[in-house]
């Protein structure tokens, strides 16, 4: 496919992820740019009480060395920026004031300070008419909780802030004085009426949460143009071109792996985990462990996400004070499936789908004198792909048909070829990895292209896939009868 040769240009795409700021350049086609890539790692410090909330004003710092990285790489390239794109992880909530001042850290969905706020809400709401109603359940990850939380511990600040805004809107006034919040987004938060695609009157009023305070709503290729003057004596190129609204990582990590529709589901394994699929915007009903928000107003994304994912391997690596794991999957790679005697929750950061135990804890059970490094290790690769099954099962009950493809992506599967086998199998399908390293960042850029009118139509984009991983289907019922073990397990425990 050829853009039109009438506009060509470039598209800045920058994603602000819960470990790393990228920015990347992408041509007319959709393609990154291969000198122009900037990635700046970080870590965000968890807390002893479920604290997850990095300073605002230091994430906007870390984006904007970023910028400066790239339109260096970009040299000349520079002026022929036509647009920038933006993507977040999902759920951040920050207060600013009437100066759009940040009041607030960036509570992130991983803060799990709001558990009794979540507790209190599902004795005052119908949990499920609203989950229908915004797509999203009742879990710390989401605002009415964090906003209930923020009400009690902190009145003054609750009533006096200005608005309620999201990383990417904060970022934007930042560098532009003006944002608008993307359907996409805003329907990350739980107060999002998914159907009307408005905010919630009714939550909101629930939650003394007034109208002026939340942010004006907009649609996935309105853009805002002008930087503050600072910026744009630091960005001349950047001035002038739009800014489209942040979207949400997990939305624009389908694009960009070419999951456009019920056809193809995406799985993704980083430091936490997810499955996804994009189908238009309807009301049937929604399985309880899955949500439903927006890609656009007229394209929704179905899907689960786990707390858990690579967190998990590096957890085990750091508590068993190892350098690397690469010997113990290796060793685990030779191991039967399910033949360790293990029993896991994966849980180590709570969990979201499909249960959404907020306050569930990493369990294993059947430990021995003669559970080894390799058994630990391949149990929970095992139970991570249990619990993404589990999702799977909610997903498909949403879709016309079985899917065409699963496409894999994320360094946590991407670089386990034991994960990718045992995964597969428990799915019973073939999974196809995905040869796009920067799904989410292309998957912006891919969006802002076609608001430019540079691409006509993301459908007919084939998925750049790598590998297709077979299904070990004697493996298969073996891991079907651990994933109903693991299921009892959590049963008795979770209440």
């Amino acid at each position: 496919m050829q853009p039109q040769q009438s506009q060509a240009g470039y598209v800045l795409a920058l994603d602000v992820g819960s470990s790393s700021t990228r920015a990347l350049l992408f041509d007319a086609h959709g393609d990154a740019v291969p000198d122009v890539r900037v990635q700046h790692p970080y870590a965000v410090a968890a807390g002893p009480d479920a604290t997850n909330a990095p300073d605002a004003d230091e994430m906007v710092e870390r984006t904007c060395v970023a910028i400066d990285d790239a339109l260096r790489l970009a040299g000349t390239r520079a002026g022929q920026i036509r647009a920038v794109a933006t993507d977040t992880f999902w759920h951040s909530l920050v207060a600013v004031d009437a100066m759009d001042r940040a009041l607030t850290p960036v509570y992130t969905w991983a803060d799990r300070r709001s558990v009794d706020a979540v507790a209190q809400l599902r004795g005052e709401l119908d949990a499920t008419a609203l989950h229908a109603r915004t797509g999203a359940p009742l879990h710390t990850s989401y605002w009415p909780a964090k906003l209930r939380w923020l009400r009690d511990a902190q009145p003054a600040l609750f009533t006096g802030a200005a608005q309620f805004i999201s990383l990417g809107e904060y970022l934007h006034r930042r560098l532009l004085g003006q944002s608008r919040c993307g359907l996409c987004m805003a329907s990350g938060t739980g107060l999002l009426a998914t159907a009307a695609r408005a905010w919630d009157a009714d939550l909101c009023a629930h939650l003394h949460v007034r109208p002026d305070q939340l942010p004006p709503l907009a649609d996935v290729g309105d853009g805002v143009r002008g930087l503050r003057v600072e910026f744009a004596q630091r960005w001349p190129a950047l001035a002038a071109v739009p800014w489209y609204p942040a979207l949400g990582d997990g939305a624009t990590a389908n694009v960009g792996s070419g999951c456009l529709d019920a056809s193809r589901v995406a799985i993704s394994v980083g430091t936490s985990s997810a499955l996804r699929v994009i189908q238009p915007v309807n009301a049937d009903p929604l399985p309880a462990g899955v949500w439903r928000y927006l890609l656009d107003r007229d394209r929704a994304i179905v899907g689960g996400a786990l707390s858990e994912g690579g967190n998990l391997a590096a957890w085990l690596r750091t508590t068993l004070g190892l350098a690397d794991l690469t010997a113990a999957e290796a060793l685990a790679a030779h191991l039967p499936p399910d033949g360790h005697g293990l029993t896991v929750l994966p849980f180590i950061a709570g969990e979201r789908s499909p249960g959404w135990h907020a306050d569930a804890t990493l369990t294993v059970s059947g430990i021995t004198s003669r559970t080894s490094t390799s058994d630990l290790l391949r149990a929970f690769m095992e139970s991570l792909a249990y619990q993404i099954a589990t999702v799977y099962a909610d997903v498909r009950a949403t879709l016309p048909a079985d899917p065409a493809q699963m496409i894999g992506s994320g360094g946590g599967l991407t670089q386990s070829p034991l994960l990718q086998g045992i995964l597969a199998a428990t799915l019973g399908m073939p999974l196809a990895l995905s040869a796009e390293s920067e799904a989410s960042a292309r998957g912006s850029a891919l969006l802002a292209l076609v608001a430019e009118g540079v691409l006509p139509d993301l459908a007919i984009l084939p998925p750049s896939l790598g590998s297709v991983i077979a299904p070990d289907v004697a493996a298969t019922p073996i891991y079907r009868n651990a994933q109903a073990r693991q299921n009892a397990l959590a049963a008795r425990l979770l209440i």
